[in-house]
């Protein structure tokens, strides 16, 4: 009886599995249905989903199930086989269908039966539709295909007409070419079930935690992950051997191979959690249709970089706030079909989601065509709501006003619908978009539409991070955050920091940069200091770090590595302070405490929700757009020559042992990162003559990564950062060289970095 029972439990989370998919996949063919965007086979696709459903139920004795989709069936077989042809009131009343069986399916896995809800209102016009006159033309094509979701090489759009709700009834306005049609007309009410609300497509939309629990990989991604947890394996036997009989070379050697393989596993176990955001996106034409129904409007939604991945928790942690955002666009930021005629536009409102990797993150951006925000309009509701002063209001920027839609409680719905007017949204939204280490920003024109880009980590598992020193206690600032170094030593430690209304600043090309002590916020003293300059105070370091789209500066006692850190969950005990995101185990088998810079900077008062614009003494911003200050990288190469090159355009400063550099055809190559390098020794390739340097044990590298692929330039010295302005005094037309400028009172050459790339690539070309 226990192995029946047990078979019987995983029949059954197989069934919520498949199901749940098939379901998703039933409302996108249904839709595209609506739009005569099918195949030939998507019709027997349609039914498939349904009738797979109904046997598995069957199966296992689940009767409500079943004969709910039995009667579902019925009418898609006759749609199948031709005898009817689809309205809007039949796909209407199959997506009820497929919304019943989902919290079928939800009461299964929550209670262990199919339950006992009613739905003979539903069931009745299902068969009621088996027998009603059919419109004789299927509605006419549109010119792109609707939803086929997967596919990135063009948009996806979908074209969602719907029309006024009347007492108790769906009324739906037809295509075009169904209402020309003098032969077919088209009824003027069709009575319906209830139709379902946006607020409950968006609850039913969710999955049910077997689903969520589930994640399908590629049978040769386990492979390799398989593989290398085999080279683990000898790695390790090769580190015990050790243990016993010490070998310096061979530990070195395998210690290693060690690290080459785990970070080579790191990436392919990332790549299992890896998921396309379309998986997301999925949901959006179902929900675009229900609200668009319920607020009377006409709506046109594109998706482009459905295959843009991310990780399964990032994912698990936007899908609300998109589709919060999704329905707030619809509801707030597109006009009704009458409003936008009377303005010029085509009554049709479009909706536009796009994804996309840029940087180490990935950006996401929601755009709608509508009337824009009234900044009149929000900043009036929210000094009727107490949330601002009149005062307040009357000193906000266009940008300050605009950040007024994150406060908490603002809404601007003149009533409370399933869609709008409670107050709760988009604060929730930014709080939950700021939970993952990411960041959100609007953008408004009136009149033209809404804007709002959304910037997450690819993951949060393992991330990069700066870790820094303060009170004696080490902690991790996530990079994503980290904007810029600063090091003040000597007269500008002294006299560098000013005071401004009583908090502290720093004067940085131009604007004063608000600070924060890491050891006054949290209340440590200072740690004891390394050398005598420290201990005089003559060593400042600033982090300046980015928060809500506000800089500020953190100053710690040490600033010691970037590594990339496992994320920790925080205990009961540290959970609710708002300074910390997470904990990390360093190298040496201690914690260190993951900043939250948003909290922090919160926590400190250096930003708030409306906050004034940064303070820029007028002369010395004059004087600053007038110099163009630029931070330089400068290094040497050979014995005499110096050059330098935007601090941006380097990804990392490394050291590599000449021991460690193969060759791959005519190209030097490093193994880092569980990637081949290629290093281009700079000495080589820039026009005019370099001496010679002495030879080295050690390559010092500057990393540079374009388009994807990051290149090593080998320099004999990396010597210092530095913030000048840089007129060009003498232009080159040198290979590798822009031209020469005075840095720090010496003559610099400044090294096109691009060009040089491209000259060192042609040159292997030809050598191989």
């Amino acid at each position: 009886m226990a192995i029946n029972e047990t078979l019987q439990q995983e029949l059954v989370k197989d069934l919520l599995l498949e199901s749940h998919e098939g379901l998703d996949r039933f409302d996108r063919e249904l839709l595209a249905l609506e739009q005569g965007q099918t195949g030939p086979d998507s019709m027997n696709n349609i039914f498939r989903v349904i009738h797979t459903l109904k046997g598995t139920a069957g199966c296992l004795g689940l009767g409500h199930i079943e004969h709910t989709a039995h009667v579902g069936e019925d009418l898609l077989s006759l749609l199948r086989d031709g005898k009817l042809h689809s309205t809007p009131e039949m796909i209407t009343t199959l997506l009820a269908l497929s919304d019943a069986l989902r919290g079928m399916l939800r009461t299964l896995e929550a209670t262990g039966t199919d339950g006992t809800s009613d739905h003979s209102a539903l069931l009745a016009k299902l068969v009621q539709l088996q027998v009603a006159p059919a419109i004789a033309a299927a509605p006419a094509p549109v010119e792109k295909p609707v939803f086929g979701l997967f596919d990135d090489d063009e948009p996806v759009v979908a074209v969602l007409a719907v029309a006024p709700e009347v007492a108790g009834a769906v009324v739906m306005t037809a295509p075009a070419s169904v209402q020309a049609s003098s032969d077919a007309p088209t009824p003027t009410t069709l009575h319906a079930a209830p139709p379902v609300s946006a607020s409950a497509s968006v609850e039913v939309a969710g999955k049910s935690s077997v689903a969520d629990n589930a994640i399908r990989v590629d049978i040769s991604q386990l492979d390799k992950v398989m593989n290398l947890v085999g080279e683990l394996v000898l790695a390790r036997n090769q580190i015990v051997a050790n243990t016993t009989q010490f070998d310096q070379a061979a530990l070195m050697t395998a210690a290693q191979r060690l690290n080459i393989i785990t970070t080579e596993l790191q990436e392919s176990v990332m790549k299992t959690r890896m998921q396309p955001i379309g998986n997301v996106w999925g949901k959006f034409p179902r929900i675009v249709r229900d609200v668009s129904h319920e607020l009377n409007k006409k709506v046109r939604l594109v998706m482009a970089g459905q295959t843009t991945e991310l990780d399964r928790t990032i994912i698990e942690a936007i899908k609300d706030p998109l589709t919060h955002i999704v329905r707030n666009s619809i509801d707030h930021g597109i006009e009704s079909p009458a409003k936008r005629l009377s303005v010029g536009k085509a009554e049709e409102g479009l909706l536009s989601l796009r994804a996309y990797h840029e940087g180490g993150q990935v950006n996401i951006e929601i755009m709608d065509d509508g009337g824009g925000i009234n900044l009149d309009r929000v900043k009036a509701k929210a000094v009727a709501q107490h949330l601002i002063t009149a005062e307040q209001s009357a000193r906000l920027t266009e940008r300050e006003a605009l950040n007024l839609i994150f406060l908490p409680g603002l809404s601007t719905a003149d009533k409370i619908t399933n869609v709008s007017g409670r107050g709760v949204g988009m604060d929730v939204v930014k709080t939950n978009i700021e939970k993952i280490g990411g960041s959100i920003d609007l953008q408004s024109q009136p009149g033209q539409g809404t804007t709002l880009k959304i910037k997450i980590p690819l993951t949060l598992a393992i991330i990069p991070a700066l870790i820094v020193t303060s009170g004696g206690d080490r902690y991790a600032i996530p990079q994503v955050s980290l904007l810029e170094l600063v090091r003040l030593e000597g007269t500008q430690a002294r006299k560098g920091i000013e005071q401004l209304y009583g908090a502290a600043v720093y004067r940085l090309r131009g604007h004063l940069l608000p600070l924060a002590y890491l050891n006054q916020q949290f209340k440590v003293k200072a740690g004891v200091p390394k050398n005598a300059a420290q201990a005089m105070d003559d060593v400042i370091n600033i982090i300046v770090l980015q928060a809500d789209g506000r800089p500020f500066g953190l100053v710690v006692d040490e600033i010691n590595d970037t590594e990339e850190i496992v994320v920790k969950p925080l205990g009961k005990q540290l959970k609710g302070i708002s300074s910390f995101a997470g904990a990390t185990i360093m190298g040496d088998g201690r914690v260190a405490l993951i900043l939250d810079v948003v909290g922090l900077a919160q926590h400190a008062n250096v930003v708030t929700e409306t906050r004034d614009r940064p303070v820029i003494d007028t002369k010395a911003r004059a004087q600053s757009d007038a110099d163009q200050r630029q931070t330089l990288l400068l290094f040497s190469v050979g014995k005499d020559r110096r050059m330098a090159i935007p601090l941006a355009l380097a990804a990392r400063l490394e050291e590599f042992p000449v021991s460690r550099v193969e060759r791959t055809g005519a190209t030097e190559v490093v193994q880092y990162r569980g990637q081949i390098l290629p290093l281009i020794r700079v000495a080589d390739h820039v026009a005019g003559r370099v001496t010679p340097d002495e030879p080295s044990d050690i390559l010092q590298v500057v990393v540079y990564a374009e388009q994807g692929r990051s290149y090593g330039l080998v320099v004999s010295q990396i010597n210092d950062i530095v913030n000048e302005s840089v007129t060009i005094k003498r232009a080159s037309a040198s290979q590798g060289i822009l031209g020469s400028a005075v840095v720090q009172d010496r003559v610099t050459d400044l090294l096109d970095v691009p060009g040089l790339v491209r000259a060192a690539e042609a040159h292997a070309s030809l050598a191989a």
